[in-house]
């Protein structure tokens, strides 16, 4: 008898340790849409032409405005400006190279690639993004290509070049759109500060270097600068379904089992009999990685035996318990991985074999709790019916 005491207060300990475990709020952090400025005062351009590489390479700088609406896609409207350089592949002149200079608004929409590919965290060190936009490119102070041509008419007495061509010469202001596709990489400080490099290709009329091609103008822009998040951009939220361990009711059931005994009586012998003589079905219907649907025969039979049991014993009812394995992905991923689970084994009792929803509690955990020491098997949905 002391030895039965000395267990059932070890037990009572025990759930009442796992209870206090299990009112420990768990949570996640949640993305927030939010502003940003990002200004990039290093920077390089390369305007695409015939003469030496180094000559084409001048000083660029951008600023910009964006909207992050969720981890994946926001807008960005950006002023990017200096100067672009151009030449003449040609020797025979004194001074064969002209530059001028613009300034080019453009709206981008932002992907964040690390994101949609691993997953929303917001503590990352590093994120790859890709961005594709639209703008006006406002050029002006073009009088050196001015120069070059008059040079070149009043040596040679003609406007010919050979194959190149200034024929395309422009002079005062001229508006050009233009497309443009970039990379970014942003190097995260803080929650408000973020280091980024960027590179962009964009792409004009064949007008906008002054000479004829017969093909569109290219240039390329290489910046580093920093992001200012404006507000929050994350906060904590509760993980749905995060509950008790099971071992609460493990140990509920044994206590209720010595210490209540007298709230059986009222329950008829034979029944209370039948009830105690069948036992409990568990089944466990596993996934494939990332995997959401019930796919092989052997599991799909797995689901039918449930609903074969409950069909049997029309008081029985199911618990079906969702799962994700913690070794890929991340909270957001398997929290969403492991209600998809749950709800498709739910929705195949249901709509396949008509157990009535009442019969069925349906929860999932995520990779907050692992049931199996194998990381691949946790990738599962459980049901036990009783």
């Amino acid at each position: 008898m002391k030895l039965k005491r000395i267990l059932m207060s070890t037990l009572v300990a025990l759930g009442l340790c796992a209870t206090a475990q299990a009112q420990q709020p768990q949570t996640q952090e949640v993305f927030d849409p939010h502003w940003y400025v990002q200004i990039q005062p290093l920077g390089a351009q390369y305007t695409l032409g015939e003469v030496d590489f180094s000559d084409l390479i001048s000083y660029n700088v951008q600023a910009a405005v964006g909207y992050q609406f969720n981890p994946y896609i926001g807008l960005r409207l950006g002023v990017n400006a200096w100067q672009s350089k151009a030449g003449l592949d040609t020797k025979i002149l004194a001074n064969n190279q002209w530059k001028w200079k613009y300034v080019a608004p453009a709206l981008d929409v932002t992907f964040d690639l690390t994101n949609m590919l691993m997953g929303y965290k917001y503590d990352r060190p590093f994120n790859l993004g890709l961005f594709a936009g639209a703008g006006l490119n406002i050029g002006f102070d073009n009088d050196e290509a001015t120069n070059v041509l008059n040079a070149w008419k009043n040596q040679y007495g003609t406007t010919e070049m050979g194959s190149q061509s200034m024929e395309y010469t422009w002079t005062g202001t001229e508006l050009r759109g233009f497309g443009r596709l970039g990379l970014t990489g942003d190097f995260r400080i803080n929650d408000m500060f973020t280091v980024g490099l960027e590179v962009a290709a964009n792409a004009l009329s064949d007008k906008y270097n002054s000479k004829k091609a017969g093909n569109l103008d290219w240039y390329f822009n290489a910046l580093a600068g920093v992001k200012i998040n404006l507000g929050q951009t994350h906060h904590p939220e509760a993980i749905k379904g995060a509950a008790a361990p099971q071992i609460i009711h493990r140990v509920d059931t044994i206590y209720v089992k010595q210490q209540v005994p007298a709230q059986r009586n009222n329950v008829a012998p034979a029944t209370a009999a039948a009830q105690s003589s069948v036992a409990p079905l568990r089944r466990d219907i596993f996934f494939t990685i990332r995997a959401t649907q019930v796919a092989s025969q052997e599991n799909k039979d797995k689901v039918k035996e449930v609903a074969d049991y409950l069909k049997k014993y029309p008081n029985a009812k199911v618990s079906v318990t969702g799962y994700a394995d913690k070794g890929t992905g991340n909270a957001t991923i398997n929290t969403n991985l492991s209600q998809k689970r749950a709800k498709v084994v739910a929705d195949i009792l249901k709509n396949q074999y008509g157990i009535d929803a009442s019969r069925i509690t349906v929860d999932y955990k995520g990779h907050n709790e692992q049931p199996f020491a194998e990381n691949d098997k946790n990738r599962v949905t459980i049901c036990i019916a009783q």
